[in-house]
């Protein structure tokens, strides 16, 4: 039995722990969050760290731990760090294949580990952030197995 985690955005943390309430996670698709979530089988702590060790440079150590929003039995949702989604949206090609390089040779850790994979992935990211950004929200998890 997997986890699958669905990344969305939401303007406060109250919108965002409705959000499993008026919807069963099997019926979840890409707008139906408001803006263009994203399914992925990566857990959010690991996003997280990918990010800010990759690109913003901080000890894995260092990463902040994800806030709690909702537990439910039957699903979880929680909040990333605006840290984890701002710093993509500034940078370039180069930024994002050097943290995708760093991260894929970070010992002990879950997660992607070829850097090409990660690549890809810090690009999904990339473009969640500007949506993020545009629409005015932050950063949540919707997590159910």
């Amino acid at each position: 039995m997997g986890v699958t985690y669905k990344y969305f955005g939401a303007p406060d943390g109250a919108t965002a722990a409705r959000v499993p309430i008026s919807m069963r996670p099997e019926e979840l698709g890409g707008d139906e969050l408001g803006m263009g979530g994203m399914f992925t089988k990566i857990k959010p702590e690991t996003i997280a760290a990918m990010v800010l060790t990759g690109i913003q440079g901080m000890p894995l150590n260092k990463v902040p731990p994800l806030e709690l929003v909702v537990l439910h039995p039957d699903y979880a949702v929680v909040k990333l760090p605006m840290t984890v989604v701002d710093p993509l949206r500034g940078i370039g090609e180069e930024s994002v294949g050097a943290a995708a390089f760093i991260w894929s040779t970070v010992p002990d850790r879950g997660g992607p580990r070829d850097a090409f994979d990660v690549y890809q992935l810090l690009h999904e990211w990339q473009d969640f952030s500007v949506r993020l950004h545009e629409a005015g929200h932050q950063p949540y998890c919707l997590v159910w197995p």
